[in-house]
């Protein structure tokens, strides 16, 4: 076999093999984005489940139409409960809450907590109004807490007027 013959072999099997090589790692590539894009969607899907966006000023200045709101849920959709609205709710909390007199989820603060015909109800109030909400609140009807960090509300400004938009709130 001539010289120039095995050098061509030579190179067509470094060819194969770069071109293997390649092969190899453009699969290695895609399986790490398909990776990378499901955890974001796992994590976009945990995340969005502990968000509450504020559709009045009733908090103010506590946090404003529009932010968004961190919460710990009663239940999430993964079967998992952060918190019990039977035992984990204190006066000074602020909760979500479904209430039987608007047809949003409410966020408002507990201002007093009383006992009613021997059942627990919660006395809720907004920040910015003069008048406590309408009616006391079961525990049953308290779908989530306002996480707290140090004493402080996890708000997260303005965010949530894109939602609001989209809404027509």
């Amino acid at each position: 076999m001539s010289k120039k013959r095995k050098n061509r072999q030579k190179k067509k099997k470094q060819k194969e093999q770069e071109e293997k090589k390649k092969n190899k790692n453009n699969k290695t590539y895609i399986a790490k984005e398909i990776i990378s894009y499901a955890l974001i969607i796992v994590i976009a899907v945990l995340v969005s489940s502990h968000l509450n966006v504020v559709v009045s000023g009733s908090m103010e200045p506590a946090f404003y139409r529009g932010d968004i709101v961190v919460t710990m849920n009663t239940e999430t959709f993964y079967g998992v409960s952060e918190f019990d609205p039977y035992t984990n709710v204190e006066v000074g909390d602020v909760v979500v809450y479904d209430a039987t007199w608007y047809s949003e989820p409410v966020v408002h603060r507990v201002i007093d907590i009383q006992e009613i015909n021997g059942s627990t109800y919660y006395i809720i109030k907004g920040d910015n109004n003069e008048v406590q909400d309408p009616e006391p609140v079961s525990p049953s009807q308290v779908t989530a807490k306002v996480a707290t960090i140090g004493g402080h509300l996890l708000v997260i400004p303005k965010i949530g007027y894109i939602t609001l938009m989209f809404r027509g709130l």
